[in-house]
């Protein structure tokens, strides 16, 4: 099992590379805003595929264009570093 990050972790990541991204709880969050909502569809895609092959899936929530995605390591209770990994992915995907 995946080892928890510590507060002190999160907080250098969400400050540094990882700015977009919020803390909620055990989780961080990013919304992003698409032009169109098949272009969000399309990134979802990308997000999916990239997911995929690193064993770990967001929560992804669709409103028209505005896709949020929450990350957590579900079987350690909180976040580790694969969220911070897959977070890193989304954002170079939005890049």
């Amino acid at each position: 099992m995946a080892e928890l990050l510590t507060q002190e972790e999160i907080d250098r990541a969400l400050a540094g590379e990882l700015t977009h991204w919020t803390q909620q709880g055990d989780t961080i969050t990013r919304s992003v805003k698409a032009p169109t909502f098949m272009d969000g569809i399309h990134f979802v895609q990308r997000v999916a595929e990239v997911a995929e092959d690193l064993d770990h899936h967001p929560d992804i929530d669709i409103r028209w264009r505005t896709v949020t995605f929450t990350l957590t390591t579900h079987a350690a209770h909180g976040l580790t570093a694969r969220d911070l990994r897959l977070a890193g992915d989304i954002d170079r995907l939005v890049d």
